[in-house]
């Protein structure tokens, strides 16, 4: 990195307003020539505002009550991971997240992390960290003393936040500019799903037993975690703990000053190492020639256009953002819903069937998931024949993680429940519910096909088409429950009656009844997918 002459300090201090300014010009501009930009900002804005002042005037209620260290100190523990987290999830949100950009400019790293930090305190975050950090103080700041410790915590927690985030990402920034780190943007919904289920989850059991009290051996703990210590000091000044509250300051200070040198380190090796781009790649010959080869896991796979068909969907819901979202949600849900009602007390064996439905989801619109590339298969398929072999190969690959994936969500359901009488029936059920939305998904893959945007985290669906994505999706899954209606008569029979011996046999009915669904399915979809290739062809790339 450049350095500066002794007579350019002076342009260096300069430097902080320079990086505000830049920041503030950032917000503007991104807000031109885009009505739905600035309408989002607008209402983010008006959000944040008024979400921030009634949970500011809540904190502020608490002025007085017993639990209000509790619920303070564990808010501005939150308020530091939420800071930690969310560059390594939303790493687009800020342009000024990612310092490489700036390699080029002959700048010091002192000055240049005191400009990033004034510019980081800049936005519609800050200014929410700040009502409730203002608002923590208040709940608990009481008399002289307290107030003046909540005047100085105020400001130090938004600081220990905002330098948290910045330690955090600029460490992270390789990651954050990569397909990895683009990997965990779009998966980031399903993480604040799965938090959410947590939190409410945790909630339910926290007043079952007990309220806020069942907290403060964590708080007692939490409270010298910086930066939640900034607000731990205000109530130790408030009860007249002067010599706690001091060593509370001062480890909020010390926390500060390391992250400060953390970043300066990190942002001093980011900007005088070599990247991606000038040094070769770390993978060994050896490997590549065994991953164009197909060896290791890939070698397990049958030969031909099977087995080449099977790779290639399994390397999609590995390496393609959408898809692997798709994926990862459907696990993720198909797991939370039953897991969550059976620890609740709520649960029931067949809500396994669930995760069954989820993952029968990833059979419709196959040829969406190839967007224009699906030319390319095109080009192999020339019979009913080869379409027939095409959606089989397909279908191998999603039985290959499904199957398994469904009799192991019914184990653990079966065993949070404790109900293992009906575990045939229910296992029988989800997998021929499994098999009847992949003959479904097959249908509407050949009928119904349209195209994924590979722009945007959140658009799946291309403009003009979101009627053929619910056609597909709703027609399929109500044709589905009807192709799988006889087996769940059968179930409701054998549950009514206490039939174990029909119980039992549902399993392997259940299964045959899938693996006939599925191939019914492939057959009558064939000669629509071999007729209809230009069709689809133009569906899929609209996108």
């Amino acid at each position: 990195m450049s350095t500066l002459a002794p007579g350019r300090e002076r342009a260096a201090a300069s430097l902080t307003p320079v990086f505000v300014r830049l920041k503030l010009s950032l917000i503007r501009n991104g807000l031109k020539g885009s009505s739905k930009r600035k309408a989002a900002y607008v209402s983010s804005l008006v959000f944040a505002l008024v979400v921030a002042f009634f949970t500011t005037l809540g904190l502020a209620m608490l002025h007085g009550n017993a639990h209000a260290g509790t619920v303070v100190v564990l808010l501005a523990a939150l308020l530091a991971v939420g800071w930690a987290s969310m560059p390594l999830f939303f790493p687009t949100g800020d342009e000024t997240l990612d310092p490489s950009r700036l390699v080029m400019l002959p700048l010091r790293p002192r000055p240049l992390v005191r400009a990033l930090f004034a510019s980081s305190l800049v936005g519609i975050g800050p200014l929410f960290t700040l009502c409730l950090a203002a608002g923590s103080a208040i709940a608990v700041a009481r008399g002289p003393v307290g107030a003046l410790a909540a005047v100085l915590a105020t400001p130090l927690l938004l600081l220990g936040c905002v330098a948290l985030a910045r330690a955090v990402a600029t460490a992270n920034v390789r990651l954050l500019t990569s397909r990895k780190g683009r990997d965990l943007a779009v998966l980031s919904g399903l993480l604040i799903a799965v938090g959410g289920q947590a939190v409410n989850f945790g909630g339910q059991r926290l007043f079952q037993s007990g309220g806020l009290t069942q907290l403060e051996p964590a708080e007692a703990v939490v409270r010298w975690l910086p930066p939640a210590t900034a607000v731990g000091m205000v109530d130790s000044a408030s009860e007249g703990s002067y010599g706690v509250a001091a060593a509370q300051l001062a480890v909020t200070l010390v926390a500060l000053a390391l992250l400060l040198w953390s970043w300066e380190r990190s942002l001093t090796k980011l900007m005088v190492s070599p990247d991606g781009s000038t040094i070769a790649a770390s993978e060994s010959a050896k490997a590549r020639k065994a991953e164009r080869d197909g060896g290791g896991f890939w070698s397990l796979m049958p030969g031909g256009r099977t087995g080449a068909a099977m790779r290639r969907t399994l390397r999609y819901a590995v390496r393609d953002p959408k898809t692997k979202s798709a994926w990862v949600t459907a696990l993720a849900i198909g797991v939370i819903v039953p897991v969550a009602n059976a620890l609740q007390g709520t649960g029931s064996l067949y809500l396994a069937c669930f995760g069954a439905g989820m993952l029968g989801i990833q059979m419709y619109n196959q040829f969406g998931q190839d967007t224009s590339a699906f030319w390319m298969v095109a080009q192999t398929i020339s019979t009913p024949r080869d379409a027939f072999v095409e959606l089989r190969a397909r279908s191998y690959a999603l039985a290959l993680v499904t199957v398994p994936y469904t009799v192991l969500l019914t184990v653990v359901t079966a065993a949070l429940v404790g109900n293992w009488r009906d575990f045939p029936a229910a296992t029988g059920l989800a997998l021929a519910l499994l098999g009847s939305m992949l003959c479904t998904g097959a249908l509407t893959s050949a009928r119904f096909p349209y195209s994924i945007p590979s722009d945007g985290a959140f658009k799946n669906v291309a403009p003009g088409q979101a009627g053929l994505a619910w056609i597909g999706i709703f027609g399929g899954m109500l044709a589905s429950a009807l192709i799988c209606s006889p087996v769940i008569a059968l179930t409701i029979y054998a549950d009514v009656s206490d039939q174990g011996f029909l119980a039992a046999l549902l399993l392997p009915l259940g299964a045959g009844w899938g693996v006939l669904a599925t191939w019914a399915g492939l057959r009558l979809a064939a000669p629509t997918v071999a007729r209809k290739l230009p069709e689809i062809l133009v569906a899929v790339s609209k996108g």
